[in-house]
């Protein structure tokens, strides 16, 4: 499967298939909250948040993908990427775009 940020697949003729998203929450545990609360002492990358919103977004692009399978799709155009916080300790990410047939 095809995924592109940009609007069009170079060279091809598609069908567009209709809108397609994947979204997970995901929450941060005790350690990573602590270890968080410390780094912000000092400064720098809180790896394990880094880790977790990686984890969230590939989660999000699997369910996205699996929608574009199910409507026959060979790409998904114009991906995109959000996030929010749902509650304290929580996050959601969301992938979304649109599923198209290449002709």
């Amino acid at each position: 499967m095809k995924l592109l940020s940009i609007n069009h697949v170079p060279g091809a003729e598609i069908e567009a298939l209709g809108m397609v998203k994947g979204s997970v929450v995901q929450t941060k545990n005790f350690g990573r909250d602590f270890m968080a609360g410390m780094k912000t002492l000092v400064g720098g990358e809180i790896k394990s948040y880094t880790d977790m919103l990686n984890e969230a977004r590939a989660i999000a692009t699997k369910r996205m993908v699996d929608e574009a399978e199910a409507l026959g799709a060979d790409a998904v155009i114009g991906v995109t990427y959000g996030s929010a916080a749902v509650m304290q300790g929580a996050a959601e990410v969301i992938a979304y775009g649109t599923a198209v047939k290449i002709k």
